[in-house]
């Protein structure tokens, strides 16, 4: 009973055992505080400018249209080509974008048309990085321990979000929002050096994908033909476009409902804490199962109707934790499922068919957002995401049985 316990559940760092996972995780955690620096900051400049929710919502749109059209072609260009040079351009142009805005903030001449072009540029780079970066993770481990590794993946892009958002929230006051883009912006650095200094001799080389054929093609294909796969891609693509909404909603419900905009930053925050958890919770997890992953989208449905009608912020604060511990282990579960599915030569396509899943379905879900935001309710644009993800929940419980 014991030997089956210990291969359920092993060390949830076991990857970090290994030099270059080490030096990788370091550089994103450094450069994801940067970037939840800046999108803090940008939702809250946009709704100082308009104070609609649908502004935000747009502004997203712009961000995550790119890899709604690219990301699947950009994954089968990572699994064609050498992942850590593509991550090391597309990281030094992401440091580009965040200092040009950063620049036009403090100039004084930044306008919401401004911050959407710039959007739609981060997006473009975006949609050739994720493939490629979350790609060039699976090469620092053995094949073993890439759930693991995944969900340490999902541990830090998210968990940052706690440093990130505070950070924002406490020095937009004295700094403004334009210093804040600068910092995100140097603080590329860090994965810049993080990928140059990743040791060749200790990777665990991909298996490059032959070129010709129809990679795009072959990667729905591949989906389409597993029933795991295909009820989880399902599942995630309705509750990612529905329920993950939080920099569209809660700007407007901060703001009308707990009195301080201020407090989205703060509540963000928060979140970022049940994020770490719900993420380390699943890297425990040798196998992930798809009863992990229904039941933490279960999770993130009830916390999101708690949060939405909470009596005020500190209520609000108990809410955020399980709505992130419910969210960051569905993204680390998919993901997770992803690779243990995957063949060796189609990691990169099914990475980055996750992320179109997950980012690439904001373009529908977050101006939906903000709309209910402005002409039904703020609460209700939080609400209505947690009940589509309860009822994600049980359809993928019956298609499962």
């Amino acid at each position: 009973m014991t030997d089956v316990v210990e291969q359920k559940h092993a060390s949830v760092f076991r990857s970090l055992k290994y030099f270059n996972a080490r030096l990788f995780f370091f550089g994103l955690l450094l450069s994801n505080i940067g970037t939840w620096l800046q999108l803090t900051a940008s939702s809250l400049l946009i709704y100082r400018l308009t104070g609609n929710a649908a502004d935000l919502g747009y502004n997203v749109a712009f961000q995550f249209l790119p890899m709604l059209l690219l990301g699947t072609w950009c994954g089968a260009l990572a699994d064609r080509h050498n992942r850590r040079r593509i991550a090391l351009i597309s990281q030094a142009l992401l440091a580009v974008q965040a200092l040009l805005l950063g620049l036009l903030d403090l100039s004084g001449v930044i306008n919401v048309s401004m911050v959407y072009a710039l959007s739609f540029l981060l997006g473009i780079i975006g949609a050739f990085d994720n493939p490629a970066r979350r790609g060039l993770l699976t090469e620092l481990v053995p094949q073993e321990e890439l759930p693991n590794a995944m969900s340490l993946n999902t541990a830090v892009m998210t968990g940052s979000r706690i440093f990130g958002a505070a950070i924002a929230t406490a020095l937009i006051g004295p700094l403004g929002t334009g210093w804040l883009f600068i910092l995100n912006g140097l603080s590329y650095a860090a994965m810049i050096y993080g990928l140059t200094g990743l040791r060749k001799a200790e990777m665990y080389p991909a298996t490059v994908r032959p070129a010709g054929g129809s990679p795009v093609r072959e990667v729905f294909s591949y989906v389409a033909g597993n029933r795991r796969l295909l009820t989880m891609f399902s599942v995630y693509l309705v509750v990612s476009t529905f329920s993950f909404n939080f920099g569209v909603a809660l700007p407007k419900l901060a703001d009308r409902s707990w009195g301080d905009d201020r407090a989205f930053g703060w509540s963000m925050s928060v979140i970022g804490i049940g994020n770490l958890i719900g993420a380390l919770l699943t890297a425990r997890l040798r196998v992930v199962s798809l009863r992990w992953f229904v039941g933490n989208i279960a999770l993130l449905g009830l916390a999101s109707i708690g949060m939405a009608f909470a009596a005020n912020f500190w209520i609000a604060f108990l809410w955020s934790v399980p709505l992130g511990i419910g969210g960051a282990a569905m993204i680390a579960a998919g993901n997770a499922i992803s690779q243990q599915e995957s063949p060796p030569d189609m990691r990169g396509r099914l990475l980055a068919l996750t992320a179109v899943a997950f980012l690439g379905s904001t373009p529908i879900g977050g101006p939906i957002t903000g709309l209910i935001a402005d002409i039904v309710s703020p609460e209700w644009s939080l609400a209505y995401g947690g009940v589509i993800a309860l009822v994600c929940a049980f359809v993928a419980v019956l298609a499962w049985r």
